[in-house]
């Protein structure tokens, strides 16, 4: 590699850093702010396009690797760590994203990580992004700048030492940190100042993700180098080997077993001679003509076992091939898969049953590596969120629910099963007052806390909130027996007025307690108290 050139996409992500850095100059308008998000969103799709066309380059290293891992092996193991630089410095971009926002919104972090730049109610807002990155500092060396500074130096360190040497010195993988920086005035910045001092928060997040889109510029830049220094001549084997690649090891009751055993041979167009036989993790030479024969071509053989019965299942084979000097060579192979009948996990995140008219998380677990996952609910509705399920919207005076769960594997639809689950009423919550529902109280806590406060039960782990609409409040402090119906969850002013000349000994009820809550209005039982 001669020299560096940059790619039509590098020259585009710099355009809109520079778009980027003149409208932080300029003061925040509606307008400008409206255009960070729409250039936030072009970042965050690149990034994702991005990330893909990685993923995919891998893979085709990957099946390399696979072919000659002798030759490929060395390239394939930096390009692994490439993989996982990435992934750990673009992880703690992410962090620092959700924490500023999180900070700045002032929202809880499993929040920020799931709202949109445009939803964000302080876009404009720079002081608390500058005091997260700056810190008390003058040179941003107290804040998370430096931190972020730091890794991307050290990142860059260990990407250009995966390079072969003639191009570490060539290679420029951009996420430059030292430079002519200037802020508005022309004064010379480091680089932490010039990012994120006294920059808003729709421009933070903005840079975070240009930093992010550097950082798989420089891994694709690093991988694609190491993909390319495979040469033509590298793929002249020096050995033989048998691999056996199968679909999946797990295969279910009357589904088959299929498997690529692949060859690298000297002349692809000879067709190997490959027999196998079952239940054993050995195949002799002696034996190999009453083993059963597998056709293949191009060097290529494709092994199809039944799964009839359950269970481990073992296999072994010998392939023979030609070579170009008429020798016969011979190369062994042996694998095992299991064959099992369809399983299904469905759990209840909080309890043995699912509570009606509120969310209730789930957990399917399905074994086998499927490719994708869909559960169907006999009543109300499923959804995903995250990796788990919630169960919500079941109707009232039904008992059951009936979750059935389709897999898809090799791109073929599967019934996993289904599990039933009984459907209950939240229970009632406890009305307290002065934190008591019964006994004896003291008169000064009850004026002290002159409201109803409805509270689930112990070991409920469901965190419902219900408030009391409405309730009876009777007593016999005058002698006779009073009730009054407040609206509320307070004591009226005439409450208040009896309770503080009760006399001790005298009781007090709070009866036809009204709550709402989620799942709607409900009436809870009485409290009884005798004033101390």
């Amino acid at each position: 590699m001669a020299g560096y050139k940059e790619t039509p996409r590098q020259k585009m992500i710099g355009m809109m850093y520079l778009v980027l850095t003149a409208l932080l100059a300029l003061n925040v308008s509606k307008q400008m702010l409206d255009a960070f998000i729409v250039v936030n969103e072009t970042m965050e799709n690149t990034n994702s396009n991005f990330n893909k066309k990685l993923d995919n380059t891998i893979s085709k290293f990957k099946v390399q690797y696979q072919m000659n891992p002798n030759k490929v092996g060395p390239y394939w193991e930096r390009a692994k760590k490439a993989r996982q630089l990435s992934e750990n410095l673009a992880n703690f971009i992410d962090s620092l994203k959700y924490t500023v926002v999180s900070q700045t919104e002032r929202i809880p972090y499993k929040d920020a990580k799931v709202l949109a730049l445009a939803d964000c109610d302080k876009k404009e807002n720079y002081d608390q992004p500058t005091n997260f990155f700056i810190g008390n500092s003058q040179d941003g060396s107290g804040g998370q700048a430096r931190v972020l500074k730091n890794k991307i130096e050290a990142y860059k360190k260990e990407m250009t030492g995966l390079l072969d040497p003639k191009y570490q010195g060539t290679m420029k993988l951009g996420l430059l940190t030292e430079g002519k920086f200037k802020d508005s005035y022309n004064e010379a910045q480091n680089w932490e100042m010039h990012n994120f001092y006294h920059t808003i928060l729709a421009a933070t997040v903005t840079i975070l993700n240009q930093i992010k889109a550097d950082v798989y510029n420089a891994e694709f830049d690093v991988v694609n180098n190491l993909y390319a220094a495979v040469s033509a001549e590298d793929w002249k084997f020096d050995a033989i080997r048998a691999k056996v690649i199968p679909k999946s090891n797990y295969v279910f009751l009357g589904e088959e077993y299929q498997a690529e055993i692949l060859v690298a041979a000297y002349d692809t167009k000879a067709n190997p001679n490959v027999r196998y036989v079952l239940g054993s993790d050995s195949l002799t030479a002696a034996n190999f003509k009453n083993a059963t024969p597998i056709t293949g071509e191009n060097g290529v053989v494709t092994l199809k076992l039944g799964g009839s019965s359950e269970g481990l299942k073992k296999f072994a084979g010998i392939i023979k091939i030609v070579s170009p000097l008429g020798d016969t060579m011979t190369f062994h192979f042996k694998d095992e898969f299991i064959v099992a009948k369809p399983a299904l996990t469905v759990s209840p995140s909080k309890m043995n049953v699912f509570y009606i008219g509120v969310d209730n998380p789930v957990s399917i677990t399905v074994p086998g590596g499927p490719e994708r996952v869909t559960p169907t609910i006999s009543v109300g509705n499923i959804r995903q969120e995250g990796k788990d399920y919630i169960v919500s919207g079941l109707p009232q005076n039904t008992r059951e629910a009936v979750i059935t769960v389709t897999a898809v594997f090799s791109g073929k639809a599967k019934n996993m099963g289904s599990y039933t689950a009984r459907l209950k009423r939240v229970p009632d919550p406890i009305a307290k007052i002065g934190g008591k529902n019964e006994g004896i109280i003291s008169k000064s806590i009850v004026l002290a806390s002159p409201y109803l406060v409805p509270e689930m039960q112990v070991g409920f782990d469901f965190d419902l909130k219900y408030v009391v609409t409405s309730y009876n409040f009777v007593t016999d402090i005058t002698g006779d027996i009073l009730e009054y119906k407040v609206q509320g969850n307070r004591l009226t002013p005439e409450i208040v007025r009896l309770i503080t000349n009760a006399k001790k000994n005298k009781r007090i009820w709070f009866e036809n307690i009204t709550v709402k809550g989620p799942d709607g209005e409900r009436t809870i039982p009485s409290i009884n108290l005798k004033i101390n």
